[in-house]
């Protein structure tokens, strides 16, 4: 999956009412960044504030999308790090499943 790919799949989502009401940045390091604005339903490729960052690799990031990976064991084991508000976080399973 690309990083175009992902956006466009998680724009989907959030057009479709994503209850987020909060900023959400998607740091996939050298891969490039989703940023998904929960407050206006917009999905964009900036690098801007949120409210919560998830640090994790493309490839884990795949892995957590089609459920081989979970969220709280990637989270453990430093797959995935969050820098902000962690309640957030807990909300996104809608934008990736």
């Amino acid at each position: 999956m690309s990083l175009e790919q992902i956006t466009q799949t998680m724009a989907s989502r959030v057009a479709a009412g994503s209850g987020l009401n909060a900023t959400v940045k998607f740091d996939f390091g050298d891969d490039g960044i989703v940023f998904v604005d929960g407050n206006n339903n917009t999905v964009s490729n900036e690098d801007a504030e949120a409210d919560c960052t998830i640090t994790i690799t493309m490839a884990n990031f795949q892995a957590l999308a089609s459920g081989d990976l979970d969220p709280t064991t990637a989270f453990m084991m430093g797959k995935l790090k969050v820098k902000g508000n962690m309640g957030i976080a807990m909300k996104l399973q809608s934008l990736l499943g």
